[in-house]
């Protein structure tokens, strides 16, 4: 007799549904997450109602192409991006593709024959230095006192986007929006890398979320991650700023709002060459670290 064990069932379409809008939802919060974006602050870029918006990012609201584009539009990213999650699976993949898709035939073909065989060496030492990490990590601290104990200048890539678009950073996606503001920095950051041969350069927390600026970072500069926990961040940043705006309610907001960011971006910053724990360091205890990974021969 022929078999008839049973299929498995089927989902339903409403089942199937339900799934795609989960999957597009949880997309969407990390890509905002990653950018550090607020709610209020992609429904004003998109123009999507932040009660709609809301209900998109729980998975419950019509989503049609003309929303994605928006939303894919202020996010700065390709529509099929909300519908897949490169960076969350394999973070390495996504930097490599943005490198590749750079490179002239010829390029690829020497690239492709080099992977075949054998990786090419690390540099035996690293003239740029690229300081990631969020706000508070200690990057504006750090980075004027191991540029002038390695003898190079130091840069920070926000006052660099600020003297393009002459106006303060903070306004620069309000007036210009999210894909402006990323091409600002690209451009920012591959003119440092044509203007110096040696330099410490302080990075946007942001740059990571954006893989074709990231790609270049990883590239061009011996990377490092000054990372920190979410209250040190919060102490540090409330340092430079009114503490009396931390009321406990605001405080508990701030804290859930660093450690989504973290959660978002951490498979990216860990892509970076090395990464230090500021949290319980001195600005010298960290700089001496730095200093010492940038120095040192690469042991193949």
């Amino acid at each position: 007799m022929p078999d008839r064990t049973p299929a498995p069932p089927r989902q339903s379409s409403a089942e199937d549904e339900a799934l795609l809008l989960a999957a597009l939802a949880k997309r969407i919060r990390t890509l905002r997450a990653q950018r550090g974006m607020t709610r209020k602050q992609l429904a004003e870029q998109s123009g999507v109602s932040i009660p709609y918006l809301a209900r998109v990012e729980a998975g419950s609201g019509n989503v049609s192409l003309a929303l994605l584009h928006k939303l894919a539009r202020a996010l700065n990213v390709p529509v099929e991006a909300l519908l897949t999650s490169p960076a969350g699976e394999n973070s390495d993949l996504l930097i490599l593709i943005e490198y590749l898709k750079q490179q002239s035939p010829e390029v690829l073909s020497r690239l492709r024959r080099q992977v075949m065989m054998q990786p090419a060496a690390e540099p035996a030492t690293r003239e740029r230095i690229a300081l990631l990490g969020l706000r508070g990590a200690g990057k504006s601290t750090v980075g004027p006192l191991l540029a002038e104990r390695l003898g190079a200048p130091f840069v920070e890539l926000d006052k660099e986007i600020e003297a393009v678009a002459g106006i303060a950073i903070g306004e620069v996606i309000t007036v210009y929006g999210q894909a402006a503001m990323r091409r600002i920095e690209r451009q920012c950051i591959e003119r440092i890398v044509e203007r110096h041969e040696r330099v410490v350069l302080a990075t946007g927390g942001g740059i990571v979320s954006e893989s074709a600026t990231y790609e270049v970072a990883l590239r061009a500069f011996f990377t490092v991650w000054l990372k920190a926990r979410p209250d040190v961040h919060f102490e540090r940043v409330m340092k430079q700023n009114d503490a009396r705006i931390a009321t406990p309610p605001l405080r508990k907001e701030a804290l859930e709002h660093i450690h989504k960011m973290l959660d978002a971006r951490a498979s990216l910053y860990q892509l970076a060459d090395a990464s230090i724990d500021t949290s319980d360091l001195t600005p010298g205890e960290v700089v001496a670290r730095v200093a010492q990974l940038a120095t040192q021969p690469v042991v193949s």
